[in-house]
């Protein structure tokens, strides 16, 4: 049997077991899922060891206990912190103009949306976005063009006309 089938094999016959264990462990359903699958995939990854343990079952066990348990330590010393210390400072709510940028940008391609924020707010160079997007330079060029565009367009619909403002 393959180390494929054989891992395979093993998740059909305890996930489910594993899952009801760690529901019951922990009493969250979501906290538990999040730990057994985080288990099963460090078991998957060293399979060729786990698989020759007397019990892998107990293995996975063990390592969703723990995740749980690591989680739960780190929620009680962001608890004591927040006690400690106090909430964190209200944060500035976004500007009008970044609520507007954010909203048009939401309206155009997504070839074209990447290709604006790598360049425009990321500051990476034209042939930088193109390796990233493994696309062509020119068509880069014309994504951000047309990109900048559509931007433009947008975001002269959403500003008031100053004449009939001022009347």
């Amino acid at each position: 049997m393959s180390e494929t089938s054989s891992f395979d094999a093993f998740y059909a016959a305890s996930a489910r077991r594993v899952l009801h264990a760690m529901y019951a462990m922990t009493g969250d359903l979501a906290e538990a899922q999040d730990c057994v699958q985080e288990a099963y995939a460090r078991a998957w990854q060293r399979w060729g060891r786990v698989a020759g343990y007397d019990d892998p079952e107990a293995w996975v066990r063990t390592v969703a206990w723990r995740l749980a348990v690591n989680r739960w330590r780190r929620g009680r010393n962001a608890l004591a912190a927040l006690v400690r210390h106090g909430p964190p400072p209200p944060g500035r709510p976004p500007s009008e103009d970044n609520v507007a940028i954010v909203a048009a940008l939401r309206q155009i391609p997504e070839a074209q949306r990447r290709a604006i924020v790598l360049h425009h707010l990321c500051g990476h160079s034209v042939e930088d976005v193109a390796r990233e997007t493994e696309a062509p330079v020119g068509t880069v060029k014309a994504r951000l063009s047309r990109g900048r565009a559509a931007l433009a367009a947008l975001l002269s619909e959403d500003e008031p006309d100053k004449e009939t403002s001022l009347a």
